[in-house]
C-alpha cells in the first residue's frame, strides 16, 4: 500500500476501495484465502507443509515472504503457549487457517473473517497515510465486507491449483517497497 500511495496509484477513498476490491478477488486477498482454506481442510500435518511450501512459493516479494512466515511464526508460538492447539511454523494464512480447523470454526466464515480483518488493517493505515477520515475508512470496510464473503465462499471450494494474482501493480509496488526511501512499514 505504501508504494501505491506513494506512486499515486491510491489517493483516495474511492482509488482505495477499487485497488482493495482489486487485491480481494484477484491478488495477495485471493492467494490468502486459498491458502486459508487449504490449510483448514488439509487431513494431516504433511499436507499442511506442502499448503505451507506453495504460499512461500507464491509471495510476490522477499519482503511479503518474510512478513507472512514471522506473523505466522508468532501467531503459532502465541497459540501453543497459551493454548493446548500444536501449530507448526507455516505462513500466516496457512497458521490461521490451521488453527480456525483445530477449534472447529465453519470454514467459510473464520476465512471471510481472516479477509475482514485483511482489508481493515489495510485501511487503517490509509486513514492515516492518504489521508482519509474514520468515517470514510469505515464505509470502505463494510462496502467490501460483502466481497470478503464472496472470495471466502469460493476460496472455501478453490484447489491450490486456483492460485494466482492477476493484480500486478500490487506485486511490483510489493517488490519496489523492498527499497523504497522513506518508507513507515517494513511490508
Amino acid at each position: 500500500m505504501e508504494t501505491a500511495l506513494a506512486d499515486g496509484w491510491v489517493h483516495d477513498a474511492a482509488s482505495l476501495q477499487i485497488w482493495l476490491a482489486d487485491v480481494l478477488t484477484d491478488g495477495s486477498g485471493w492467494a490468502d484465502a486459498v491458502l486459508f482454506c487449504a490449510a483448514y481442510q488439509a487431513p494431516d500435518n504433511e499436507a499442511v507443509r506442502e499448503v505451507d511450501a506453495t504460499g512461500r512459493a507464491f509471495a510476490a516479494s522477499a519482503e511479503r515472504l518474510r512478513e507472512s512466515v514471522n506473523q505466522g511464526a508468532a501467531f503459532a508460538r502465541t497459540l501453543n503457549a497459551t493454548s493446548d492447539l500444536e501449530l507448526p511454523d507455516a505462513v500466516f494464512p496457512v497458521a490461521v487457517g490451521r488453527a480456525a480447523a483445530h477449534i472447529h470454526a465453519p470454514c467459510e466464515l473464520a476465512a471471510s473473517l481472516y479477509l475482514q480483518a485483511f482489508v481493515s488493517n489495510l485501511v487503517l493505515a490509509c486513514v492515516r497515510m492518504i489521508p482519509l477520515g474514520q468515517t470514510e475508512g469505515q464505509a470502505i470496510i463494510q462496502a467490501l465486507s460483502p466481497l470478503c464473503v464472496k472470495a471466502a465462499k469460493a476460496a472455501s471450494k478453490a484447489t491450490l491449483d486456483d492460485l494466482y494474482s492477476n493484480t500486478f501493480l500490487s506485486d511490483i509496488a510489493a517488490m519496489r517497497h523492498e527499497a523504497q526511501q522513506p518508507r513507515l512499514f517494513q511490508s
